[in-house]
């Protein structure tokens, strides 16, 4: 885990995760340009917040863990870079689920 992910702890139901690296190469050795690369829906958790606040003051735990795999929507999270390195943040309720 990068020195970031450490020193960055979410709030709330939000969740820290670093995006999957797209393929730039198949199976056969053929390399793909850029345009042809997909970028991965998959990521892994690095940081994960307290949960959600319900009116009476107690949290309702997120539903990921640190070091969990997920599935991410095609669209949505907020990016963001620190230390020159790229980081996305979800709200708990936005992940599609978890890959075993």
């Amino acid at each position: 885990m990068s020195a970031v992910a450490r020193r960055l702890k979410p709030l709330f139901d939000r969740v820290l995760v670093s995006k999957a690296i797209a393929e730039t190469k198949t199976a056969g050795g053929i390399i793909l340009p850029e345009a042809a690369a997909k970028a991965p829906n998959e990521a892994t958790v690095l940081a994960v917040g307290p949960g959600f606040r319900k009116e009476d003051g107690s949290y309702v735990a997120t539903a990921v863990a640190v070091g969990d795999k997920v599935l991410l929507p095609e669209y949505g999270g907020t990016a963001i870079t620190l230390d020159k390195e790229d980081f996305f943040i979800f709200r708990d309720s936005e992940l599609l689920g978890t890959l075993e």
